[in-house]
């Protein structure tokens, strides 16, 4: 196979090159509270809210372009950085609201859109995982913003009994939601990862193995590598819930195979900080994350009729909802990517590899020529026939999947993109500058 796509220099310049115009093209959903709502036609959509989500995820994808060095990021972070901390913060209860309007008074707030609505750890999440790297960036107030946000996590959002997130409560934190989801857990995952890297406290990685092993080598494992996405508070599966709304942009109905794939490359990153570390990894780890692999590309990669991933599938693998989503395909590519350097670091060969190399040029290939229709401009849903839809999505809500989809493939699998990016270690066809290589760890902010 030969060296094959990874760390060819044009393919790393192409890489690169999408990764420049996602946050040129990310820069129009600026607003004053926050980052908004991108519309189809590029600028902001009124119609919808400032989300504490998209925020969250503008301010991680703009960290990350500033450790690249790309003129302009700092001051997108910086924004996003100062609406997480004043614009959209809840100071009568904690916390974040869930959803603002776009100007702030004179003090920087921001009038949420509804006080009363709960709080979401979904939500909470992307706070935390902008904060990390914003910290991995050296931002202005990102220090302040990490601490605020692991006093609000611990206080509220982790359930020590269960080793798993609550998924939400009422504007005042009281009312606990009858609900826990695997979507809020996978995400807090991913955030608990770029905390322990740039804190370097390992509370955060046990934690995040202790979701990892309950979601993939409990539940996943239990049900054929197809994993539930819905539970009861004491985190028993419900198989059934949504099944009249099978689209539900955060709740679909079924199993979602770009779940198993995200799930996949989470297990091999939490697994490279274990070893990283010198900790004890599960033997179980990397076997689990090729069978979430695998389960998700036979189920859902190419099964109707055309390329592209199906959204959602039942507990036999038949597809639920066809509408073909961007991020599905980006989860795919980053995950091959991670397996793919994961086996490769075990010392596995190259032709024991290839299945990752061959999925990755096929998935990059259908991002190409169906989703990126400019430099940057990724769409958000496509339909069966691969022609653009808007059943869940419409426009473009943030760069968050596709931007990680140009970064992975160049990336070791440890430690998360924000602090590999600040230690120098991203291939690039011009090496940026590793400006704040292990500084929030040094200063033991978080100890």
């Amino acid at each position: 196979m030969g060296l094959g796509w990874f760390g060819a220099p044009e393919h790393t310049r192409w890489l690169a090159a999408e990764t420049h115009a996602l946050l040129a093209y990310a820069r129009a959903a600026r607003v004053p509270s926050g980052f908004g709502w991108i519309g189809q036609d590029g600028v902001v959509d009124r119609d919808h809210p400032v989300e504490l989500w998209i925020t969250g995820r503008m301010t991680f994808a703009f960290s990350l372009g500033a450790l690249l060095g790309i003129p302009g990021c700092r001051r997108y972070a910086d924004h996003g950085v100062r609406a997480l901390r004043t614009a959209m913060r809840d100071t009568d209860h904690g916390g974040w609201y869930s959803a603002v309007g776009h100007q702030v008074d004179a003090s920087g707030r921001a009038t949420p859109v509804d006080p009363l609505a709960r709080k979401e750890c979904y939500q909470h999440a992307f706070v935390m995982l902008a904060a990390a790297t914003a910290a991995a960036a050296d931002r202005p107030g990102a220090t302040e913003l990490l601490g605020d946000v692991i006093e609000v996590v611990n206080r509220y959002w982790w359930d020590e009994a269960h080793g798993m997130p609550v998924e939400s409560y009422a504007a005042d934190f009281t009312d606990p939601e009858d609900y826990r989801g695997i979507n809020a857990a996978m995400h807090t995952v991913e955030a608990y990862l770029a905390v322990a890297d740039v804190t370097g406290d390992t509370l955060w990685l046990r934690r995040a193995l202790r979701m990892v092993d309950f979601a993939v080598n409990r539940q996943a494992r239990a049900h054929d590598w197809r994993l539930p996405e819905h539970y009861t508070p004491a985190w028993r599966p419900r198989l059934d819930y949504n099944e009249d709304a099978p689209a539900h942009p955060f709740r679909p109905y079924g199993a979602t195979p770009g779940h198993g794939l995200e799930w996949a490359r989470l297990t091999v990153q939490a697994r490279a900080g274990l070893i990283g570390r010198g900790m004890s990894a599960p033997d179980w780890m990397l076997p689990a994350a090729e069978e979430l692999f695998e389960r998700a590309r036979t189920d859902a990669w190419r099964v109707d009729g055309g390329p592209g991933f199906v959204y959602t599938t039942d507990f036999e693998g038949t597809p639920v909802v066809h509408e073909r989503m961007h991020w599905v395909v980006c989860e795919g590519v980053c995950a091959a990517a991670a397996l793919r350097r994961a086996l490769l670091d075990d010392g596995h060969g190259e032709i024991e590899v290839e299945h990752y190399e061959h999925c990755y040029r096929s998935w990059i290939d259908y991002a190409e020529e169906y989703l990126i229709s400019a430099p940057g401009v990724w769409t958000h849903e496509l339909d069966q026939a691969n022609r653009p839809s808007t059943r869940t999505w419409a426009g473009h809500p943030d760069v968050y999947h596709a931007l990680q989809a140009t970064l992975v493939p160049r990336l070791p699998v440890w430690p998360a993109a924000g602090q590999a990016i600040a230690e120098g270690r991203l291939d690039d066809p011009v090496s940026p500058i590793p400006v704040t290589a292990q500084r929030a760890r040094r200063r033991g902010l978080f100890r």
